[in-house]
């Protein structure tokens, strides 16, 4: 026994209630005895390189490479994408991938490179494979932005999946992005990042890692060009960066780093390469179009752990009625359950569910419900008897099922890697859809399972089907929460067709956005907190996840009248618009924090409303080409150095700026502004770009600024759809697209683009279309005249 373990269940049972403190104790001891016996023993263990290459053979898009020791396959598609494995590794199976892989180029030739390399040549990318196994992607005019360095396998003796190491080398000016939910983004600065997806246990802040989110997806910007790079598996692993830097060491230039070190899975590799549009563009149509949320869901939520009753959620309720603030949706968290049993209500606190989503739903507030995936052991439950009976619970290596402690003490997880098992789920969500739900909120999908010490999740030894290939919780792990999202995503759609489906999950991975969006998880209640808030979002939207935000206010503890102020009027501006708190937390309501507070809140809640035809545009435009509604200050102009290390500010689109007020007592702030002009929406004073202005901040707002010549969809005054548009700077065009709100179906509207323009002292906008340029059909509103 380890002495440490000891104390630590003695601390344990001794903190909290004694009996979830005894589970917990007993369901560490039991995952460590599991895996004991049921993981591979890890016995010597032989390095292995690929060794000098021996031949070539061209294919389609490609070829393969053969070294002594190894294969590398090489495939460029139609779409510019570049995959290569190593080892005889396919694109598929994937569950990053949504669908077929694209075409291979059939332009694309592979021929011989100098020194016995090889390189593979198309249109928007040339491939360079040395003749030890370096890669190199380089730009059409020759320029490296990126180089793999030959990998190294250390293969066990007993045969069992190898570990790997791939060390990548870019350019000397590039910075990192990426690798899902880091609350220290979005700028990935050096250090190492752990690709596992993790509940920390405890509210977090900047310097925990890793969160509930991780992926092995990379976006590195560069003078030369932005590409994105993904190491196509689920395995455990961590990821360590090196930024680097120019003139250094005799003038020479020392190249940034990536060395990733994963514990199996197949090597290989996705590599996308352009402007950070074309590139999510492309990573878009790999893994699979952003869900659009119906627009309900993109207006304000409110939730908390701790409602308690039908009475208390009718009392938040009607406080935001009295006040005349605007509520879209309310979420019921565990509390609503039967001893926090999943699907289940309790009778008492809340008996008469279904009548209360009805009156909610008459004041177009719709209620969404908190789902777990863990199942309470517990006999003559019909979702406990019915999993047995249809054997859809996790196993361990010797057959028996996997049991775990959450919140209803000992459970038991569905095999969400199963398609059986998925669709057997779905069929319960009718029993949500009977309760009035309108959506989803997934939980502890990481997945967790409460222990004294050790990790808070499943055996690593725990079989899985792993869609008919078999194999343990190792691979599994980190599309646990991916697939519990397939699942409730497709129960969903079968059970209202006619609906877009809503749901969000705490956890996922590569891909997740097919299915919804996240949130941020228990973020820390302090000023660091909101700060990682707005990382979160940024990071995880340029892993091709648009839809995401935290809770306002922070998870736990009371945050000040001012801290949650500044959370509330940033939220304001992001795509998940969400107050939540712990049991625990103070209250979250804005009248809660005087009435200073209230009307600035008033203010954001007015403004939100006034946005939201932009939001559901851009939905829209997330779905059809990748791009997320929060985009870094860099998006448009990668080659600005000053903007990409910017944390502060953030573009809603293309149209505006927000520089949220990310510190205590400030009255003014420093923005910086990307090229062209820019209107500051509440005095509409203008600013030229490139550069940085410093502006007078109060509690009442924070800075917004419009791009000039921007065409902006708004909510009119009398509910109706007008457009704001904004001066153009004298002798030049502006522009925007709108996509009008379909309703909450699958019909997709057309995108309509609109043009506008300085006509003697007049601006003008037309709606270019098929027919020419025509007079718009909705009212239009003109800002920043006088200023142009």
């Amino acid at each position: 026994m380890d002495g440490r373990d000891l104390v630590r269940s003695v601390k344990a049972v001794g903190s909290g209630g004694a009996v979830q403190g005894l589970r917990t104790v007993r369901a560490a001891w039991r995952r460590r005895r599991t895996d004991a016996t049921g993981l591979p023993r890890r016995g010597a263990e032989r390095a292995r390189v690929p060794g000098p290459v021996q031949s070539a053979e061209p294919g389609p898009g490609g070829g393969v490479v053969r070294f002594a020791r190894t294969e590398l396959r090489i495939t460029v598609a139609v779409n510019g994408a570049v995959f290569w494995g190593w080892d005889g590794a396919e694109p598929e199976p994937s569950y990053a991938l949504a669908g077929p892989c694209p075409e291979p180029d059939p332009r694309t030739v592979l021929e011989p490179d100098k020194d016995g390399g090889w390189r593979v040549v198309a249109e928007r990318v040339t491939v360079v494979v040395s003749r030890h196994g370096a890669i190199e992607v380089r730009t059409p005019g020759g320029v490296t932005l990126r180089r793999d360095l030959p990998p190294r396998w250390w293969e066990p003796s007993d045969g069992g999946a190898p570990r790997w190491m791939q060390r990548s080398e870019v350019a000397a000016d590039a910075r990192f992005f990426g690798l899902g939910g880091r609350a220290a983004g979005p700028r990935l600065r050096e250090g190492t990042y752990r690709l596992w997806n993790t509940d920390p246990g405890r509210p977090f802040g900047p310097g925990d890692d890793p969160l509930y989110i991780t992926m092995p997806v990379q976006m590195v910007v560069a003078d030369a060009a932005t590409h994105l790079a993904f190491l196509d598996t689920s395995w455990d692993g961590t990821v360590t960066l090196r930024e680097g830097q120019e003139g250094a060491g005799s003038g020479h230039d020392r190249p940034g780093t990536s060395e990733v070190r994963m514990d199996g899975g197949p090597l290989r590799c996705w590599v996308m390469v352009g402007t950070p549009a074309r590139v999510l563009l492309v990573w878009a149509s790999l893994t699979g179009a952003p869900a659009v949320p119906p627009a309900w869901a993109l207006g304000h939520h409110h939730a908390r752990w701790g409602f308690g009753s039908e009475q208390e959620v009718r009392r938040i309720v009607a406080g935001y009625q009295e006040r005349e603030l605007p509520l879209d949706a309310v979420h019921l968290d565990i509390d609503h359950y039967d001893g926090h049993r999943v699907f289940t209500v309790d009778r008492e606190r809340f008996p008469k569910l279904p009548l209360l989503a009805e009156e909610l739903r008459r004041h177009g507030i719709r209620l969404v419900s908190i789902v777990d995936p863990a199942v309470k052991a517990e006999p003559g439950s019909p979702v406990f008897d019915g999993g047995n009976a249809e054997d859809v619970f996790v196993r361990d290596a010797s057959g028996r099922v996997v049991e775990g402690v959450v919140w209803p003490g000992e459970s038991v997880y569905p095999d969400f890697t199963d398609a059986r098992v998925r669709q057997w789920w779905g069929r319960f969500l009718e029993e949500r859809r009977a309760q009035g739900f309108k959506g989803l909120w997934l939980d502890m999908n990481e997945p967790v399972s409460f222990t004294a010490f050790g990790e808070n999740t499943l055996p690593r030894s725990a079989r899985h089907a792993l869609e008919g290939r078999g194999g343990d919780h190792r691979e599994a792990h980190n599309v646990y929460a991916l697939c519990m999202a397939r699942a409730g995503h497709d129960g969903l759609r079968n059970l209202a067709p006619e609906e877009r489906p809503f749901l969000f999950s705490r956890s996922g991975w590569v891909g997740m956005q097919r299915y919804g969006g996240t949130w941020s998880g228990d973020v820390a209640t302090d000023w660091p907190g909101l700060r990682a808030s707005l990382s979160l979002v940024l990071g995880l939207g340029l892993c091709g996840v648009p839809y995401s935000g935290p809770d306002v206010g922070g998870f736990d503890g009371s945050p000040s009248p001012e801290l949650y102020l500044r959370w509330f009027q940033l939220a304001s501006y992001l795509p998940l618009f969400r107050t939540h708190a712990s049991i625990r937390a103070g209250r979250r309501e804005p009248w809660e924090f005087g009435d200073d507070v209230l009307e600035h809140a008033r203010v954001a809640l007015g403004e939100r409303r006034r946005l939201l035809p932009y939001f559901v545009t851009l939905a829209h435009l997330a779905r059809r080409t990748g791009a997320p509604y929060v985009r870094p200050l860099w998006w448009g102009a990668p080659e600005d150095r000053a903007l990409r290390d910017c944390e502060d500010a953030f573009l809603l689109g293309d149209g505006l700026l927000v520089a949220p007020v990310l510190e205590p007592g400030a009255d003014r702030r420093t923005v910086l502004l990307p090229r062209g002009r820019w209107y500051d929406t509440a005095t509409e004073e203008a600013y030229q770009g490139p550069g940085q202005v410093v502006v007078d901040v109060s509690l009442e707002r924070i800075p917004v600024f419009a791009r000039a010549g921007a065409v902006l969809p708004m909510r009119g005054e009398d509910g109706g759809l007008e457009l704001e548009v904004w001066a153009p700077a004298r002798g030049r065009s502006g522009g925007g697209l709108v996509v009008p709100d379909g309703g909450d179906g699958w019909d997709e509207p057309e995108v309509e683009r609109y043009v506008t323009r300085w006509k003697g002292r007049r601006v003008v906008v037309k709606q270019d279309g098929a027919k020419g340029r025509t007079e718009p059909v909705y009212p239009v509103r003109v800002r920043g005249l006088g200023r142009g």
